[in-house]
């Protein structure tokens, strides 16, 4: 299994027979090399969106379109999706679980917003989510934008993922501190990733914090385009 950051929140899964991108924003990402989009896209078979940002999902009818692949998330934005672009979507539910491939991805709770920027204001598409990941003798649990949540506790018991892929870039998410309780009061990861940090100066700009909170944990801290082989 390879996941690549694609810079933000923004990863390449390459997992049991599916390349799944998530949240990939390859255009105007500060963080993201746009010379590379055809390389972080290529081969890609589905694209999972956990919420309607633009600096989550802004690219995603664009991506879809060019690969002929589906986007899959709530069911709300995949249904505006498939009317306003054409899109082919997977649209389904917190609690439900979809099989791509060989792989089984989940959709849990987040704690956060959702929205897609219009001239007449925000439109509204749907709840956050996370997402548990099974595939290759591992679940990945990634988190999605979100804060702390009480709803950990069971996901951890039921999913038992043992990679974190956490949001932890403060002010719009949690951060580093608060990743670091999450994860060591909810779940028994062997290799936590995190994100959502670094790509402005409003953001945490280095997993320190996370790396001095989770001694006994693998703390990876990505490089954009640089593959994590687990």
């Amino acid at each position: 299994m390879k996941i690549t950051w694609l810079g933000h929140a923004s990863f390449r899964i390459e997992i049991g027979d599916q390349v799944l991108l998530l949240d990939p924003w390859v255009v105007g990402n500060p963080m993201f090399d746009e010379a590379r989009r055809v390389e972080a896209i290529a081969g890609a078979t589905h694209v999972l969106i956990t919420h309607g940002h633009g600096d989550h999902a802004t690219d995603t009818p664009a991506i879809c379109a060019e690969l002929g692949i589906p986007a899959v998330g709530i069911y709300d934005l995949m249904q505006w999706w498939e009317t306003e672009h054409g899109i082919q979507t997977v649209g389904f539910n917190k609690g439900g679980t979809v099989m791509l491939g060989d792989v089984a991805v989940t959709m849990v709770n987040a704690v956060h917003s959702s929205s897609i920027a219009t001239d007449e204001g925000p439109l509204y598409t749907g709840a956050e989510a996370g997402f548990m990941i099974a595939g290759d003798g591992h679940v990945i649990y990634a988190s999605g934008d979100t804060d702390i949540m009480a709803d950990m506790e069971w996901m951890g018991d039921i999913h038992k993922p043992d990679i974190g892929i956490l949001c932890a870039g403060g002010h719009f998410t949690m951060n580093m501190a608060r990743a670091a309780y999450a994860a060591k009061r909810y779940f028994d990861f062997k290799t936590v990733i995190p994100c959502h940090y670094r790509t402005f100066p409003l953001l945490e700009q280095s997993a320190d914090v996370l790396k001095a909170g989770l001694p006994r944990v693998d703390v990876i801290e990505p490089e954009v385009m640089a593959p994590i082989e687990l």
